[in-house]
């Protein structure tokens, strides 16, 4: 049991560490808007959902209504029910209800791709230790985040918080180079993003509904113009590939 739980502490050293440097920025721009640090903590705390939780300050500081925030959740947070789903298939009889309802808690997409890849069988005690440095170093970041930009000058807590985009940047940047399906969803997502933000439609239309709108636009309209082939033959080309 102690080695099992070592063994994750191990895995999810590397995402502790990741997942601090990215919530150190959510602190900050917690605190930017006016909310206090403990409630930034809380907030992450409570949620481990990391794009979530940019999109869901978007909608609280533009004081969105609650059920713009519900929506923005849903459409951005979706993928984790599949990706539980995906997880409790190698969960064993061992995992009560409230032990499945732990993991379902932490199941980010690095620590769902750590536990997926793993070859020996996941154990209650291997999946606690997997999630613990995550969620020691996501609110860790988000407090220390937060508090730093409490005591930082304006000028200084601006420039830490462009560290945000830059971020995003770099995910969407490298793909962008060599796949035209994302070209394309981005592309969308930018024009009708810009429609909102630069027409009588943002007086009309709430920030939340603006970006689930965006998304869902951007999304299908990636589904529709680029369907992906999943026939025995395509995964048969894929894995000749490989």
């Amino acid at each position: 049991m102690k080695g099992e739980y070592t063994s994750g502490l191990r895995d999810g050293l590397a995402i502790g560490v990741g997942y601090f440097s990215v919530s150190f920025t959510f602190g900050i721009l917690a605190v930017n808007g006016g909310l206090s640090p403990l409630v930034a903590g809380l907030i992450s705390l409570t949620n481990m959902t990391s794009a979530g939780q940019f999109a869901g300050l978007t909608v609280i500081l533009a004081h969105g209504s609650l059920v713009e925030l519900a929506l923005t959740q849903l459409v951005i947070n979706l993928r984790y029910a599949l990706m539980s789903l995906s997880l409790s298939q190698r969960l064993g009889p061992e995992f009560t209800t409230r032990r499945r309802m732990l993991v379902a808690f932490a199941n980010t997409d690095e620590i769902f791709a750590v536990a997926m890849g793993r070859t020996a069988p996941l154990t209650p005690a291997y999946m606690y230790g997997l999630a613990a440095l995550p969620i020691l170093g996501w609110t860790g970041g988000t407090v220390v985040g937060a508090v730093a930009g409490a005591v930082l000058s304006p000028a200084v807590r601006s420039a830490l918080g462009v560290a945000l985009y830059s971020m995003f940047i770099a995910i969407v940047v490298p793909p962008m180079r060599h796949s035209k399906p994302v070209q394309a969803v981005v592309a969308a997502a930018v024009i009708v993003s810009c429609v909102f933000a630069w027409t009588p439609l943002s007086q009309a239309v709430g920030s939340g509904f603006a970006i689930v709108i965006s998304t869902l636009v951007a999304a299908a309209l990636g589904a529709w113009l680029f369907p992906m082939d999943v026939s025995p033959e395509a995964d048969e080309e894929k894995e000749a590939a490989r």
